[in-house]
């Protein structure tokens, strides 16, 4: 209790602290295309908060494409955030807080003072598709180095992705909401960004984890085409869309538990009646997601082929790519196990190691758990090349084994990529930096997914429930060089800004592709050969079905 009182005066007193430099700041008007904005200066930067880039999602717009926002006529203050997306499941201290919110189709600008035709960096939030939200990411770094920021909520969970006979044949496009959400807001950016110094020919897309998803779905979409220049995946740029069929199957499950009868427009319109908070509670709990709730889609139209079939046929939107991950994924979702069960329980125990063996490689394997299978004798091969005894302890045994496969997907993404657009790939390895997540007795933090955003976004410690700690001088440093080389990429497609070192061009040349390291006291380089043996992708590659 003690922490979680002092995780809310904190957030208390922060919030007040936001309002008391709000009431200094001077205030900016301007005019964009739907009507005036008042936003904030604040030292060298300028603030617009809230600004709604569709109308609010909700009664008939419910499960329907993102459509324009109502103009305005009188200034509208844009110093507050507008409202998070309707979410439940909040990944421990990572997201929240829950919410029903449906009117939530917001976005932030943040750009230097006096910026004139500057690089735009695109801000897609992640959160497993199910939480998160803008306001947890401080740009004022990435502004510092000359970027103009956008951060965006987006339709999350149930409500932006949805596959359901009913509202499939609507005759609209259908089931991947959340994407056309982030689209709908790189055309408010195409369309508006002028306005705040911005460069609507320079835009990046950009995310982490499933915003790195979410990135990497754009860039498949063609939809999205000439809506961005360039694009960076951050521990995500790997995932597959989910069958139609599958998603379409808990849609209709989801209305069934719902109560939902009939079909077509009455079973629509029964679904759009329903209360959000039932929504909510058919979503899942605050520590795990629900049977009904799945992901981005292979609908046809918004991403109409796999991503690896779209990658190698070149059925892609061509642009730059920087694509990496960090050394430990898997320890955050150890992380979050920990944070719902509690002390003193140890991080992972050689039966969950087992366990999750087991349910991981002893069922379907497809995107969204749908097929195809694991060939039989699978789990048993899991376990005999991850062997206890090879590892100090459970957790990072576990860690291995979480993180291993999906950097080898990510490998094989970058090498598809590389011989078409140009890659540069990274792993982020310091292995000390701060976590956000409580004291958990047992528990090692190591780079773990999400540990690399407090380096761009200065603070960054997750939802209201996260706890903040500096940076040292030598993280400090690392977060200037990894900034630096995020505004470059933004500018010119090259994170050296020339050239090809201290980060080499990724060559997709199995055994000799170069790879950057951002770690501590300095970054190095690491050929592919060393992150084949790091990661076991000999292993995988004949392990792995999709």
């Amino acid at each position: 209790m003690a922490g979680v009182f002092l995780r809310r005066f904190a957030a208390a007193a922060m919030a007040m602290a936001l309002q008391l430099a709000a009431a200094n700041a001077a205030s900016i008007p301007l005019h964009i295309k739907d009507g005036p904005l008042l936003g904030t200066r604040s030292g060298g930067m300028v603030s617009f908060l809230g600004i709604p880039y569709a109308a609010p999602p909700v009664g008939h717009l419910r499960w329907m494409p993102p459509t324009p926002p109502a103009p305005w006529t009188a200034p509208r203050p844009a110093t507050a955030f507008g409202p998070s997306c309707a979410q439940i499941t909040t990944l421990g201290p990572f997201a929240g807080p829950a919410n029903a919110n449906e009117d939530c189709l917001y976005l932030n600008v943040f750009a230097p003072a006096g910026a004139k035709k500057l690089p735009v960096l695109f801000w897609i939030h992640g959160g497993g598709n199910i939480d998160g939200r803008s306001n947890d990411y401080d740009a004022g770094k990435l502004v510092k180095a000359g970027l103009v920021v956008v951060t965006i909520n987006y339709r999350l969970g149930l409500f932006g992705f949805l596959g359901q006979p009913a509202l499939d044949a609507e005759g609209h496009s259908f089931g991947n909401y959340a994407i056309l959400d982030q689209q709908a807001a790189l055309r408010w950016v195409h369309d508006n960004i002028a306005a705040f110094g911005g460069d609507p020919g320079n835009v990046t897309i950009a995310g982490q984890s499933a915003g790195a998803s979410s990135a990497s779905f754009n860039v498949l979409s063609p939809l999205a085409k000439g809506l961005f220049q360039r694009a960076i995946y951050e521990s995500g740029g790997y995932n597959a869309p989910i069958a139609l069929a599958v998603t379409e199957d808990k849609g209709v499950k989801l209305a069934a538990a719902a109560g939902c009868k009939g079909a077509g427009a009455a079973m629509a319109a029964c679904l759009r009646k329903l209360p959000a908070q039932k929504l909510l509670a058919l979503s899942g709990t605050a520590s795990a997601t629900g049977p009904y709730t799945s992901g981005p889609m292979l609908d046809g139209r918004v991403l109409p082929e796999r991503a690896l079939d779209a990658y190698i046929a070149g059925h892609f939107n061509h642009v730059p790519v920087m694509n990496g991950m960090v050394a430990d994924e898997g320890n955050f979702n150890i992380g979050i196990t920990e944070f719902y069960s509690g002390p003193p329980r140890a991080a992972v125990t050689a039966a969950d190691f087992k366990a999750y063996a087991a349910k991981t490689y002893g069922g379907n394997a497809g995107a969204g758990g749908g097929p195809p299978a694991y060939p039989k004798g699978t789990v048993e091969a899991v376990l005999a090349h991850y062997p206890l005894k090879n590892y100090a302890s459970p957790q990072l045994a576990q860690d291995a084994l979480m993180t291993d496969p999906i950097s080898c997907r990510s490998r094989r993404t970058a090498r598809i990529l590389a011989p078409q657009v140009p890659v540069y790939d990274y792993t982020f390895d310091e292995a000390t930096a701060p976590t956000y997540f409580p004291v958990m007795p047992g528990y090692k933090s190591l780079a773990y997914h999400t540990a690399d955003l407090q380096f761009l976004f200065a603070g960054y410690h997750g939802g209201p429930d996260g706890i903040s700690h500096p940076l040292n001088p030598a993280q400090q440093k690392l977060s200037d060089r990894m900034v630096s080389a995020w505004a470059n990429f933004a500018r010119s497609g090259n994170p050296n800004g020339a050239g090809n070192a201290p980060w080499p061009k990724f060559t997709g040349t199995e055994g000799t592709a170069l790879y950057l390291s951002q770690n501590i006291p300095a970054i190095s380089t690491f050929t592919d050969s060393q992150f084949v043996a790091r990661h076991q992708c000999g292993f995988w590659e004949k392990t792995l079905v999709y």
